[in-house]
């Protein structure tokens, strides 16, 4: 049997690692597009910026001979288009591979915004390794870097650029920093944090152009028609599915790979894991990509095993964002923005740096949001995922929301009885 995965991050890793263990026999091509000697985790990157790692400490494997000794080929090369009907892929530089079975774990690319000026130097994303590189040459003290976007990419590497000495600005299109992952109590509270520490922040507003400035500079011009020099420009407005090459496979798409309860895709044989696969979701009950770590480990491992003919379904991903934002941690679960016809319950903080809010469905627990409160990160995720039905405890919950690790105690005694 031969297998090719395409992308090289924790699903594809774990998808190779697991089909060797299913199929000792079988062929295992692992194909990664960029020129790293070695699969790494792109969360590492805001650590080696920190400089809290070196650069091994991003690899996801530290010894050297692992994919050699397990069997398993890397592969450097970019997947130009996938012939589902011949079952084989070729490659931007001409090279064909054909397979038996085939996974999709291509990740997700930062959006580039459609404004000029993109081009210039010192105009980096933070999402690989090169980025990190380009970046650790280029912030010194007093370096002034503009970040482009408010969202999670943007947060997280607040603190190592802070560390590096960098003077920071960021400028958000929305009305507050992280909508997409954070109530706007949440929000407040991360956003006062992170002025307290020395960065200014912008909401509701764009960049609409880059320009060179004097000695290297670069001048942000923004929607409201102010001016910023700025030494580096950080782009960090969003990211999305790497599907592009899919568009002439017959592989059904929508903002990402549309996949069942196995992953497998529309077409037979080919399976997607990951940032790419759109896969079913248990707060929602639809489909969605759920762009997390955990999520990619769990989902190609399930591909994988379902790739060499053993059978197991994926039940389901749910929405879980931790954001780590200079010691102030945050987090939100499931359908964090609330269920239509639902109730919940809100506590703020302000002075302590807690917050948390919980989402109710008739008496499930159907989202979470929490800042400051890192002891109930496993709690709210566990409650959320199993659908918990709370009874009398989503009262005594509406009444105290603090009270939810006795709610979760209470219906895992429940449970085992």
């Amino acid at each position: 049997m031969d297998y090719v995965i395409i992308g090289n991050g924790p699903a594809g890793v774990i998808a190779a690692e697991t089909l060797r263990k299913a199929d000792p026999a079988g062929s295992i091509t692992l194909i990664g597009a960029e020129a790293e000697a070695t699969p790494y985790s792109r969360m590492a990157i805001p650590y080696l910026v920190a400089g809290n790692i070196p650069l091994e400490g991003t690899y996801l494997r530290k010894d050297g001979e692992h994919y050699h000794r397990l069997g398993i080929e890397l592969l450097q090369g970019r997947v130009a288009a996938v012939d589902a009907a011949a079952k084989s892929l070729r490659l931007e530089d001409g090279r064909q591979l054909s397979y038996d079975k085939l996974l999709i774990a291509t990740g997700s690319s930062p959006a580039q915004p459609p404004i000029p000026g993109m081009d210039l130097p010192n105009v980096h994303a933070c999402w690989t390794l090169e980025d990190a590189r380009r970046i650790i040459a280029s912030v010194k003290p007093g370096t002034r870097v503009l970040q482009m976007g408010a969202g999670f990419v943007s947060c997280i590497v607040i603190d190592p650029l802070r560390k590096r000495g960098a003077q920071l600005t960021i400028i958000g299109s929305g009305d507050r920093m992280v909508p997409r992952m954070m109530t706007p109590g949440a929000s407040k509270l991360i956003q006062k944090w992170v002025e307290r520490n020395g960065v200014k922040v912008y909401n509701n507003l764009r960049v609409n152009s880059l320009q060179a400035g004097p000695n290297g500079a670069i001048i942000a011009v923004l929607s409201s028609g102010e001016q910023v020099e700025t030494d580096l420009v950080i782009n960090a407005t969003g990211v999305k599915a790497n599907i592009g090459f899919l568009a002439s496979s017959g592989i059904a798409t929508e903002y990402g790979v549309l996949v069942d309860e196995t992953l497998r895709s529309s077409q037979p044989d080919i399976y997607a894991a990951g940032d790419v696969a759109q896969a079913k979701d248990i707060a929602t009950g639809g489909q969605t990509v759920n762009a997390i770590q955990p999520n990619a480990v769990d989902q190609g491992r399930i591909a994988a095993l379902n790739m060499a003919g053993k059978p197991v379904t994926f039940q389901g991903g749910i929405a879980m964002n931790v954001l780590d934002v200079g010691g102030l941690v945050s987090a939100s679960f499931g359908r964090w923005w609330g269920a239509d016809g639902g109730e919940h319950v809100e506590l703020m903080d302000e002075d302590g740096w807690r917050y948390l809010r919980l989402e109710f469905k008739d008496d499930v627990m159907v989202g979470a949001t929490a800042v400051g409160l890192t002891q109930h990160v496993g709690v709210l995720r566990g409650l959320i995922q199993a659908q918990v039905a709370l009874g009398e405890w989503k009262q005594h919950l509406l009444r105290d929301p603090t009270r939810i690790m006795e709610a979760y105690l209470a219906k895992a005694q429940a449970a085992a009885m």
